[in-house]
């Protein structure tokens, strides 16, 4: 069955009102692993995702959903509806942490439930299919998920199966012929046999699809990449450029509005220096084809997603589970710039070299190990600034997708209203119709910070009533309204005042005009950063860390 035909189908189907024997809907969240703002079709971008476009074409595209910036505090976030560092994962996960503060030690069991710990208590098969990330202990399994397969952390081999687990340790693991395993496909393949064994139960599913791709290491079939290799090699300005018109005529960016320009590599733990990323045609014609190469492998592995994805809803239109189900599919930050302007070669450890000849045609396949660099990284991120890490826009706005099997009010309809990734917990929720507990076992639990984004599904607002925060790695930001405030710790901390509604690529720095505004909007942020246990990056690194970092005025 052709998953564009289930998707395209399916709402005015049930939207006539056939009732469902199942009580409580099946929710599936599917999260994407550094994909930029714009690289899926239905967000401009040129790589091909059919199945994305449809589920947008028949739900709703957010064009202002936050995250964290970063993988582990996103998903941390996204699983508890509480901001990270009240979690314990305020920066990344590493061992030896013990004695840093709270905020910082590791992903706390204490003070918060999971969706899946809340989920499976009222009923729901919960499973786990993909990229944990936040740490060895607790697992998955010890987390709320009955079944889990997949990998614990940052990055993973797409090509190697002994990279992956599978909990709880008394489950059969799937077998894979040697040659045959591909992550993505195998992370699906496991999603799916979740899927039929909440069926199986007659149990309503909720799946927390989480893939690795299209984070580094760049890895795809080499077939799939030579589809995109001509594309690429016109370049990162050709392509920029148009993906901003595409956004333009798409409505999610304001015809108006500017777009940021051609990106820079800031100075960073990966770069030791600012300085612009240069025209794509003052490179060498060898760097050239090293650099669409790196592209068109990041492509076909966003491709392959999608059509993974494709796969799943399939699978649950046969298993007669789709139509009864709320999908959310969104990515963790903003693209990857990290380790230098041009890429990465893990294999021979340089920041960047050019591959030419047997080597460049071997990019991406089994024993390489490739990032794509800022210059792609800042096409990924169009129309916006920076990338992950940083709390711009390019940093911590996802692409968000929301899809209900029973319709929604106006499909296809973008909204631009702020929301972030501490949304996603209520929004499961009052989709199974069960409240956040009050009490659970011996847990002394803090309230979610997010709201239910289920109203916009109907065309209706939300009443949000606090600001939206993010701190890391002192990259930090407050939005009250159409007002945003935001830091990097890289630039000295320097607070800028941008008006979104207008200036979307924070490239009008309006601070100087509104000093009450932002020493109002300041004041906010410093009280959520005590009230949540976020510390001032440089002091915790130089107290707790192995870096030596400058101190800035933290106000």
């Amino acid at each position: 069955m052709n998953a564009g035909k289930v998707l395209m189908g399916l709402a005015p189907l049930v939207a006539g009102g056939g009732a469902s024997a199942q009580e409580r809907p099946n929710i599936i969240v599917i999260l994407a692993d550094d994909l930029g703002f714009s690289d899926a079709g239905c967000y401009g971008g040129e790589i091909r995702t059919p199945v994305l476009d449809r589920m947008a074409a028949k739900g709703i595209r957010l064009t202002q959903l936050y995250n964290t910036g970063r993988s582990c505090p996103s998903r941390a976030a996204l699983l508890t509806g509480l901001y990270p560092h009240r979690t314990g994962v305020g920066e990344m996960i590493r061992s030896g942490r013990d004695a840093w503060p709270a905020g910082y030690r590791g992903f706390r069991s204490d003070n918060n439930l999971t969706i899946a710990e809340v989920l499976r208590d009222e009923g729901y098969y919960t499973a786990l299919a993909g990229k944990w990330h936040l740490g060895e202990r607790p697992t998955p399994v010890e987390r709320g998920f009955e079944d889990f397969y997949g990998f614990f952390p940052g990055a993973s081999d797409y090509w190697d199966p002994k990279r992956f687990r599978r909990l709880p340790a008394t489950a059969t693991p799937r077998s894979y012929a040697e040659g045959t395993f591909y992550a993505t496909e195998a992370i699906t393949d496991y999603a799916i046999d979740f899927a039929g064994a909440a069926r199986e139960r007659h149990a309503p599913l909720f799946l927390f699809l989480s893939y690795n791709a299209p984070h580094f290491p760049l890895q795809a079939p080499e077939e799939r990449v030579e589809r995109y290799v001509e594309r690429y090699a016109r370049g990162w300005d050709a392509i920029r450029e148009e993906r901003i018109a595409r956004l333009r005529k798409m409505g999610i960016l304001p015809p108006a509005a500017e777009a940021a320009p051609r990106g820079e590599v800031v100075r960073s733990p990966f770069c030791d220096r600012t300085h612009a990323v240069p025209a794509w045609d003052t490179l060498s014609e060898e760097q050239q084809r090293d650099l669409a190469r790196r592209m068109a492998v990041y492509a076909a592995m966003v491709e392959i997603m999608d059509e993974q994805i494709g796969r799943l809803f399939e699978a649950l239109e046969a298993n007669g589970q789709l139509e009864h189900s709320l999908v959310i599919f969104l990515s963790d930050n903003g693209a990857c710039a990290e380790w230098h302007e041009f890429g990465f070669d893990g294999r021979s450890g340089a920041a960047y070299r050019v591959h030419t000849g047997e080597e460049l045609a071997e990019m991406g396949q089994a024993g390489t190990y490739h990032h794509y660099g800022t210059g792609w990284a800042g096409v990924s991120c169009t129309p916006f600034r920076l990338y992950k890490h940083f709390a711009h826009e390019g940093g911590i706005s996802a692409p968000c997708i929301v899809w209900r099997g029973r319709g929604v009010e106006r499909p296809g309809r973008i909204d631009h209203t702020p929301c972030h990734l501490t949304d996603i917990l209520p929004t499961c929720l009052a989709a199974a119709g069960c409240p956040f507990p009050e009490h659970y076992a011996d847990r002394r639990l803090v309230r979610p910070e997010g709201i239910s984004l289920l109203p916009l599904l109907d065309k209706r607002s939300i009443a949000r009533r606090r600001p939206i925060f993010a701190e890391h790695e002192g990259n930090r930001m407050v939005r009250i309204g159409k007002w945003k405030l935001v830091a990097s710790y890289y630039d000295g901390q320097r607070w800028e005042l941008y008006d979104i509604s207008r200036d979307r690529a924070e490239l009008h720095d309006r601070a100087a005009e509104h000093p009450r505004r932002v020493a109002r909007m300041q004041r906010r942020y410093f009280e959520w950063a005590e009230r949540n246990g976020v510390e001032p990056w440089p002091q915790l690194m130089n107290r707790y860390g192995d870096e030596a970092l400058p101190v800035y005025n933290e106000r």
